[in-house]
């Protein structure tokens, strides 16, 4: 198989926000079997990734219609994920539950509004959203604003109806396998 590298994901919130509800990312549908098909095209898309990008991942689908997300597609890329993968995903999962748009968004939004830089940011969305941080290091007990959290939206249907997680590769390539994915599967049908 040829390498396939992934673009640069943008840093711009409101490229981000458009990029989010585009019609190119919107699903005429979503069902288990569309997670199904989706997560293994993600899982195929990671396996194409050059090695400078490609690390072992896990990727995570959930529905969110009841009261705790219910996962329909969990699977490890390759050999090499640990345990703390799936409490990324845990954490990037409730941030777009929570906010309604991916993790990389609320990430890029908090650096464009602070000022902050990169290593001051994750203290800064502790405090403004008045978030349980018992780690010592600022970070958010159950939210994380690092790429790879995506909100899965309905063509008709208000909200968010699923989320899909990538957690191992560096955080702007975590959203981006997920745009490209999103994107090129919605065009051939999105089923």
């Amino acid at each position: 198989m040829e390498d396939k590298p992934l673009p640069q994901a943008s840093k711009d919130p409101r490229e981000l926000t458009t990029e989010e509800s585009s019609a190119s990312a919107l699903f005429p549908s979503f069902t288990s079997t569309t997670a199904w098909s989706l997560g293994l095209a993600l899982r195929n898309r990671i396996l194409l990734l050059p090695p400078e990008q490609r690390k072992p991942a896990l990727v995570s689908i959930a529905l969110t219609g009841g009261s705790e997300p219910h996962v329909v597609f969990q699977s490890a890329t390759e050999p090499g994920t640990v345990p703390d993968n799936e409490i990324w995903v845990r954490r990037k999962r409730n941030t777009v539950l929570r906010w309604g748009v991916s993790s990389w968004l609320m990430r890029n939004k908090m650096l464009s509004s602070t000022g902050l830089g990169p290593n001051e940011i994750e203290g800064a969305f502790v405090r403004k959203h008045a978030l349980t941080s018992t780690g010592g290091g600022g970070a958010a007990d159950d939210f994380a604003i690092h790429g790879g959290g995506f909100p899965v939206r309905v063509k008709g249907v208000d909200g968010v109806v699923a989320v899909i997680v990538v957690s191992g590769l560096k955080q702007e390539d975590d959203h981006q396998v997920i745009v490209e994915v999103v994107r090129d599967f919605i065009a051939q049908g999105g089923n």
